[in-house]
């Protein structure tokens, strides 16, 4: 194991093993991305930490856009970037990312995220109740994916016909492919977008971006770029990470018989396997992306300022300094997972993501509690992006 082997082909084996294993080779290194871009990544959990919440690493994407273009032509790479970096809060630094958070907190508070869990209730039933139960179906595509796209494009008010053009573009701009086409995936759904932007303008809804298009907080009102921005980012994070969690908790539960069989049989530890299941299966790898604005030393070696910072989610999560036993699912360990990050730009969907988990997880234990996979692990397709970890498929028949 060398660093080398951060975003090889090694790195998309198995994220979280190679993450883990670099992070013993020390607490910080210097990396290049697919698309050619020079990163350094943090790799320890205390570190982790420091870098998600020190006023030296900042997220502006003016300055960020400026430093990786520029990195970006330096190295040869193809010098634009997704609508991924443009001004939505995850790359805003406070007071904009304060006033932006502050508008969208009033529609992702833990009360209005548990008023929607009969609805995605029902969503989780119907889907698994229309998958055939004795011949092999892909969990991902069929039940993993399709309920929280369903869910946060009912959010949102995006029409049916968008979902799986969606779907198709958010993995493109996770790396899922080349970078040329990542970016011609993030003009494609700035283009949708700004369809759907126009519509709810002409003839509003009661759904998240008709609000995003009038919302406003002591007159303060969301720029153009703002509500197409946090479209983006709201479909995209919306999903993505309940996807891999999903997925890849129903992929551990396959291989962790005792665990899967303790659930099924006491049903209210379910939230306590999800808090676990975000922890090991860490299902953003790395943190969105970060500059440092001032030098900064994490285990003796310094970054300077102006370079691209990662954060290390999976190797943070895994680190033995912070957790006994971290490759163990433990119902009984407790708060201290960074799966949705640190700090101000701790994901503002949490509540919604842990009770999908919850639910789809509760749901598919209760209808196929002997589900069985139809591939060893080590012939699953993973996903293709640093960025997220889970798996592109899982063929499983559910009752066995």
């Amino acid at each position: 194991m060398s660093t080398d082997t951060l975003f090889s082909k090694q790195y998309f084996r198995n994220p979280v093993a190679t993450l883990q294993a670099v992070r013993e080779l020390g607490r910080v290194h210097q990396a290049v991305l697919p698309n050619k871009l020079p990163v350094w990544v943090v790799t320890s959990h205390d570190d982790a930490r420091i870098a998600l919440t020190d006023e030296r690493v900042r997220k502006s994407s003016e300055q960020l856009s400026a430093i990786m273009l520029r990195k970006l032509e330096e190295a040869g790479g193809q010098a634009e970037l997704s609508a991924f970096f443009a001004g939505n809060m995850l790359v805003m630094d406070p007071p904009d990312h304060t006033r932006l958070r502050k508008l969208l907190a009033r529609d992702f508070t833990a009360k209005r995220m548990a008023a929607l869990r009969p609805r995605i209730e029902q969503i989780a039933a119907d889907l698994l109740d229309a998958l055939p139960a004795t011949e092999p179906v892909d969990l991902i595509a069929a039940f993993a994916f399709q309920l929280p796209m369903i869910v946060i494009c009912d959010l949102l008010g995006v029409p049916e016909e968008f979902r799986e053009p969606m779907r198709e573009w958010s993995q493109a701009m996770m790396g899922e492919v080349a970078p040329a086409e990542g970016l011609v995936a993030s003009r494609r759904m700035t283009e949708c977008f700004t369809e759907l932007i126009q519509r709810k303008r002409a003839e509003p809804g009661d759904d998240l971006l008709s609000a995003l298009t009038r919302a406003s907080d002591d007159a303060d009102q969301l720029t153009e770029a703002e509500v197409l921005s946090t479209a983006i980012l709201l479909v995209v994070a919306g999903h993505e990470t309940t996807v891999n969690l999903i997925g890849s908790g129903a992929e551990f539960l396959l291989r962790d018989t005792e665990t899967r069989d303790r659930l099924v049989a006491e049903p209210d530890l379910v939230p306590k396997a999800v808090e676990e299941l975000l922890r090991l299966t860490s299902p953003l790898a790395i943190g969105t992306t970060r500059y440092t604005a001032a030098p900064i030393t994490f285990g003796g070696v310094e970054v300077p300022a102006g370079e691209i910072l990662l954060v290390s989610l999976a190797g943070a999560n895994h680190d033995p300094e912070r957790f006994e036993r971290p490759g163990e699912l433990d119902l009984d360990r407790g708060a201290g997972h960074l799966a949705f990050g640190h700090g101000i730009h701790h994901c503002i969907g949490a509540p919604l993501a842990r009770m999908e988990g919850e639910i789809a997880l509760r749901e598919l234990l209760s209808r196929f509690p002997r589900y069985a996979g139809v591939v060893p692990t080590d012939e699953l397709r993973r996903r293709r992006s640093y960025m997220v970890n889970g798996f592109r498929e899982l063929p499983v028949i559910l009752s066995s």
